[in-house]
């Protein structure tokens, strides 16, 4: 059966009250109203919190670089950052820890270049910034990249994966008007809905991103068609502020916004990213294609300083508290810092009396297996894109992520970093459908769920 094209409609926000504790006498929101953003960013940043720079060196289930390659890969001279200080957007949420930790820790400095992190409004101001220039890289949603690169995400743009950034760790949380009337899960969600068929709101964070797929693939693995919701884009750190208010029914978010909501009694997690897709990837660092060909020795610098700062945080428990201190401030996150470190330790409560340890919580590095920039994982979101009616014809899948991923530079940069390959640029995953994805037939498989668009 076909179905519609789900709505992607634009929704005005609140000013971002959402650090320890958000106020609550926010004006009503005019639904119909065209997104605002704030133009000026918070310039405050906190001093170098001083950490010795600990290494850990990636072993794991994959095989390491060749040592004689590592030692000789690049002639004396031939490999200086032909850029050596770079500008890096992210938005505040809790995986950009390794773009931040890089330029606190000093890792990048060991590669020869200074990055320099820059506090973005929303995915929609990365996009932007992105394309013009103003930011050389950015930590960003898988999907924008992909969109942009296709003409989805705006004008077209040539653009370029250089590594991911880290795996699991989102989440979809539901109003506590959801679970006054039962609803605790994706099943339970369904029943109300049909019982009570209201219009009911959903927000993500961006058309082609991570949190609409995630929301998406949810709903429908629930039986619920995402054509039959209002969906809605708002920045991360204004999803708390608008459930607040009462705008929306449940969102999909980057943590530590999912916790916020706990914490604040707003609502409940029903569901973890992970639980869709165990070891999805997430964010990743991007780029314009244009500027990999320009600066291919900073491209390089810069993936090995977050690659190195990524297998640091996950060495221990005790290095992810002191990376949670440090982007909970002003200048990052902006929230409290057991906002941030409960669910990036694994530990969690989903504001229904249940606490569990994650055996997939959000990850770093993983030996080196969270980085790679896999071919399937980018040419999932086009299967996605294409299932939700983004695209209206199959693409070059293979083609595509072959020209955004750029595995050959990655492993130069693994090598100067000394981080694990995989077997395989491609790797096989069951989602909680039971369905199977190995990038194997993209084509077979975007056309082959029950529920899509038309």
């Amino acid at each position: 059966m076909k179905h519609p094209r789900p709505s992607f409609t634009s929704h005005c926000t609140v000013p971002n009250t959402s650090a320890n504790h958000a106020s609550t006498d926010h004006p009503a929101i005019d639904a119909t109203a065209v997104t605002r953003v704030p133009t000026s960013l918070d310039t405050d940043r906190r001093a170098c919190l001083s950490i010795g720079a600990r290494m850990v060196a990636g072993a794991g289930l994959m095989s390491l670089l060749d040592p004689w390659t590592r030692a000789a890969a690049w002639a004396a001279g031939s490999d200086a950052p032909e850029k050596t200080e770079v500008k890096i957007g992210f938005i505040p949420l809790t995986d950009c820890a390794s773009v931040v930790m890089a330029s606190v820790m000093g890792f990048d400095k060991k590669h020869g270049v200074k990055i320099i992190p820059s506090k973005e409004t929303s995915w929609a101001a990365v996009r932007e910034k992105l394309a013009n220039g103003d930011l050389d890289f950015a930590h960003v949603l898988y999907g924008l990249v992909y969109g942009m690169h296709i003409g989805l995400a705006g004008a077209q743009q040539n653009m370029a994966v250089l590594m991911g950034l880290n795996q699991n760790g989102q989440g979809i949380s539901l109003s506590n008007g959801l679970r006054d009337v039962g609803v605790v899960d994706g099943a339970s969600l369904r029943k109300h809905m049909t019982a009570d068929p209201r219009q009911y709101t959903f927000a993500h964070t961006f058309p082609t991103g991570t949190h609409a797929m995630w929301l998406y693939y949810w709903l429908a693995a629930n039986d619920i068609d995402p054509a039959s919701t209002r969906n809605v884009t708002v920045p991360p750190p204004q999803m708390v502020a608008n459930v607040r208010i009462g705008n929306m029914d449940g969102f999909c978010v980057g943590e530590p916004w999912n916790a916020r909501t706990v914490i604040d009694g707003l609502g409940f997690t029903a569901c973890t990213s992970q639980d869709i897709w165990t070891d999805h990837p997430e964010k990743v660092l991007g780029t314009r294609s244009d500027f990999v060909e320009q600066h291919p020795n900073t491209a390089r610098a810069v993936t090995a300083a977050i690659l190195e700062a990524s297998r640091w945080i996950d060495a221990s428990p005790q290095n992810m508290r002191e990376t949670a201190k440090v982007i909970a401030a002003k200048s990052y996150v902006n929230t409290s810092v057991d906002t941030i470190e409960g669910r990036m330790l694994g530990q969690y409560d989903n504001g229904l009396g249940k606490t569990w340890a994650d055996k997939h919580p959000m990850r770093f590095y993983g030996e080196g297996a969270v980085n790679f920039p896999y071919l399937s994982d980018g040419m999932w979101f086009l299967t996605q894109h294409k299932r939700w009616g983004l695209l209206k014809e199959h693409p070059a899948y293979e083609k595509i992520a072959a020209e955004i991923n750029r595995i050959d530079l990655y492993k130069q940069a693994a090598s100067a970093a000394g981080t694990a390959l995989p077997a395989n640029e491609t790797r096989s995953s069951k989602l909680m459908d039971g369905i199977v994805w190995d990038g194997s037939n993209p084509v077979a498989y975007a056309d082959g769920f029950a529920i899509k668009a038309g």
